[in-house]
């Protein structure tokens, strides 16, 4: 079949090897096989995520954890810090699950500050903070660090935070952070289909979970903790993925965590020396640029979608042309994954290609 290469910020190329790894025969999701399947998987999260803590597998995209984040852990109020699509639209969602809510807006491309969510807190009547700690829509990358110093000094508000596009790209040391839960969903930096979340949570996170009545069922944290005690998920498991997660887990530790993060600071580093000698912008500032993906300004007013459409055509390559109202202001190129310099240099001796053709 004919295959257009995906550097769109997600999902993102799937490998052959991660492909075949979730040809394995079917095993049952009750049985011994399955627990030796997640008990094998299980260290390899936690070290990932840098915790002791349980590592859950969700069958569902990475909304829904986050919805079920919001229906566990919030009682009072949630602030819901928005600079982008996907964080914007965490704060709808908590208020379709009935909560009160109130959004710490930002313009699209520029980052949420820890002074601003400080600020936001000391109000009081909060007790949970959402965060996209890389917002894919607009390619910021939030000061995580800063801001749980700051959520730390309210000993009642947890922090939430939404890793999709950050996760494996950067250290996020969930313990040693404070965070309360951090989730992602496989189709990114993991490099795996879309269909499956992962998240840990805090000890504060289970015991204002227990406390809340109405938190459902399918996205239950008592109910993904007392399963995983057994090496088991609550409700069906997608099981093909998770024989591809292990197989991506065995890969990314052969290479390293120190080695893969410095090799997607290297990748998004060819990216942002393309988009300087081609005279465009950046939408977020420096400091706060993500490193899985590069959202570049188009400052130069070119032709956005004749850019991706000829990519298309002539290189078989997908970039993405912006997102929601950013469509034709901003495009973003991926590096996350399996990306190597020399399939960097393809896409940028592609964009070199469309840019002749074009002028610019």
């Amino acid at each position: 079949m004919a295959h257009t290469k995906l550097y769109i910020p997600g999902p993102i190329e799937v490998s052959a090897k991660t492909f075949a790894a979730m040809t394995h025969p079917m095993i049952g999701h009750r049985s011994k096989d399955f627990q030796a399947l997640y008990g094998r998987i299980m260290p390899m999260l936690q070290s990932i995520f840098g915790t002791t803590q349980p590592v859950f597998m969700s069958t569902s995209s990475a909304w829904g954890v986050m919805e079920g984040c919001v229906r566990n852990l919030v009682a009072k109020k949630v602030l819901n810090c928005c600079c982008g699509a996907f964080s914007d639209k965490w704060y709808d969602v908590s208020l379709a699950c009935g909560k009160q809510a109130e959004a710490l807006k930002v313009e699209w491309g520029q980052p949420i500050t820890a002074k601003a969510v400080d600020a936001a807190l000391s109000k009081g009547g909060f007790d949970a903070v959402t965060l996209a700690h890389s917002e894919t829509s607009t390619g910021v990358l939030n000061p995580l660090k800063e801001i749980a110093a700051v959520v730390k000094k309210y000993p009642d508000v947890l922090l939430i935070t939404d890793t999709v596009s950050s996760f494996s790209t950067v250290p996020i040391p969930f313990d040693e952070l404070n965070l309360d839960v951090m989730l992602l969903g496989t189709q990114k930096a993991l490099a795996l289909p879309p269909g499956m979340a992962l998240f840990a949570a805090s000890n504060r996170a289970f015991e204002r979970a227990a406390t809340i009545k109405d938190r459902g069922y399918y996205f239950d944290f008592i109910e993904f903790r007392k399963n995983a005690e057994n090496h088991m998920t609550p409700s069906t498991p997608v099981i093909p993925l998770i024989y591809a997660l292990e197989s991506k887990l065995n890969e990314i530790f052969a290479e390293g965590l120190e080695a893969r993060f410095a090799r997607h600071a290297r990748l998004n580093g060819m990216v942002h020396a393309w988009v300087h000698k081609r005279g465009f912008d950046f939408l977020p500032p420096e400091g706060y640029r993500s490193k899985g993906l590069t959202c570049v300004k188009n400052n130069r007013g070119i032709d956005v979608a004749a850019m991706v459409s000829l990519l298309k055509k002539d290189h078989s390559i997908a970039i993405d042309g912006g997102y929601g109202k950013l469509k034709g202001q901003t495009f973003r190129i991926s590096n996350m994954g399996d990306e190597t310099e020399a399939s960097m240099q393809v896409v940028i001796d592609a964009l070199d290609d469309v840019a002749e053709k074009m002028g610019f």
